[in-house]
């Protein structure tokens, strides 16, 4: 196993996230949210609170090469 390290700032509906890789945020409530990743990659979930259940879906920034 690796060594993790994540650390989140939350001001109001806005997320700051810190890792390893990164600064990503995000922005929305318990039941829905879009952000980018410390990647660039832009994440959007939603889910019904409480239950843990959730859909996640990630979209990819970066441009391909041909």
């Amino acid at each position: 196993m690796g060594l993790r390290f994540h650390k989140t700032i939350k001001l109001g509906p806005l997320n700051i996230n810190f890792s390893k890789s990164g600064i990503g945020f995000s922005i929305g409530t318990k039941g829905a949210r879009v952000g980018r990743t410390a990647k660039g990659n832009i994440r959007t979930s939603v889910g019904i609170p409480g239950t843990g259940i959730s859909y996640v879906t990630e979209k990819s920034t970066k441009k391909k090469k041909n």
